[in-house]
């Protein structure tokens, strides 16, 4: 069981030396994996501004207003509970500065499991890395164990 102060991105590590930090804006994460943990925290905690500053300009999201997705984002992170986040693979950046990682998100909507497993795009804008986009299967759609899903053998 989790300690209360552990980080949502379960790590292993307090949220006040693991996400927390990202969150505030006292640095950005520094690679594409702690990205996508701090975003799963994210939205654990409900620290919604964050999910929105940290989606990449060719996000589709950016097109629509920062409000209306700002309300979205509660709406769902407020949704859910967070129970759990398995790094199932990643890939540094490619040739065109895309980096992916693949992960199993455990979650939960009024006791139904809503876990599913995601293989998602990231790219540096300068800034820091952004969330770009994101492929999703739910955990029942997936034939065998999905712990053992790869980005190769992940089915698109």
């Amino acid at each position: 069981m989790a300690a209360k102060d552990d980080c949502p991105c379960r790590s292993g590590r307090p949220y006040k030396a693991c996400c927390e930090p990202f969150h505030r804006g006292v640095r950005e994460a520094p690679d594409p994996e702690s990205l996508m943990r701090s975003r799963f925290a994210a939205f654990a905690k409900k620290e919604i501004v964050y999910l929105w500053r940290t989606l990449h300009a060719d996000h589709e999201d950016r097109a629509r207003g920062e409000a209306e997705v700002l309300r979205a984002l509660k709406a769902s992170a407020g949704t859910y509970r967070y129970a759990g986040l398995s790094i199932l693979d990643r890939r540094d950046a490619d040739e065109s500065g895309v980096a992916k990682v693949l992960f199993l998100a455990r979650l939960f909507e009024a006791n139904v499991e809503r876990s599913f497993v995601e293989c998602s795009d990231f790219k540096h804008d300068g800034n820091g890395w952004r969330y770009v986009s994101g492929v999703l299967k739910s955990v029942r759609s997936i034939k065998g164990d999905p712990a053992a899903l790869t980005i190769d053998t992940f089915p698109t």
